[in-house]
């Protein structure tokens, strides 16, 4: 893979990429609402990191993940709930800005390659878990409040990091790999135009 070259979105490829983005998470959370297996097994993370490596406007990649996350909360949350549910308290904000963090992660590689692109990922599941597992421990009944408290929170949340972790690697690899085949074959093929 290859040094970061920044995108510069339009309107209509931003509303494509945001309902790329909101119809695969949505299917997958669909997915892991009747198989619990593959609960935070996600593009959230992915679409962030790469959204903060490659977009121009960090903005607009922070559009692309809030509106991402608030659909499918919205419907997800509506399948368990039975009700429209548009705000979920104190969590909601711990996840909101931990995908935030995950695009300044992203926002920091600067070539495109397996090892920068798996640290960003370990690096915002590591992030996603320690502030997302605080507003279980503050504010449910289920967790003494003291340090073993969190970290009993922390051990709980295995299962979902693991998920998430190889949602980001696996949905990583289709962005990051499939934006460096697409440019490399469009690049390709305006140099072999060019020759002829």
């Amino acid at each position: 893979m290859s040094s970061i070259q920044k995108i510069k979105l339009s309107t209509p490829q931003l509303l494509w990429i945001i309902l790329a983005s909101v119809l695969t998470t949505g299917a997958m959370r669909l997915l892991s609402f009747y198989v619990p297996v593959l609960s935070n097994f996600t593009p959230m993370g992915a679409v962030a990191i790469f959204g903060g490596a490659y977009f121009a406007d960090k903005w607009k990649a922070g559009l692309v993940s809030i509106i991402t996350l608030f659909v499918t909360d919205v419907f997800i949350n509506y399948l368990y709930m039975n009700k429209v549910i548009l705000w979920y308290g104190n969590s909601a904000l711990w996840l909101y800005g931990s995908l935030l963090i995950m695009i300044g992660i992203g926002s920091l590689i600067k070539k495109a390659n397996v090892t920068n692109v798996l640290l960003a990922s370990l690096a915002s599941v590591a992030i996603h878990w320690l502030l997302t597992d605080i507003e279980p421990w503050l504010y449910s009944s289920y967790y003494d409040k003291g340090l073993l408290g969190y970290g009993e929170s922390l051990l709980m949340a295995i299962p979902f990091e693991r998920n998430m972790l190889l949602a980001d690697a696996f949905f990583g690899a289709v962005l990051f790999g499939g934006y460096a085949l697409i440019k490399n074959r469009f690049t390709s093929a305006q140099v072999s135009g060019a020759q002829i």
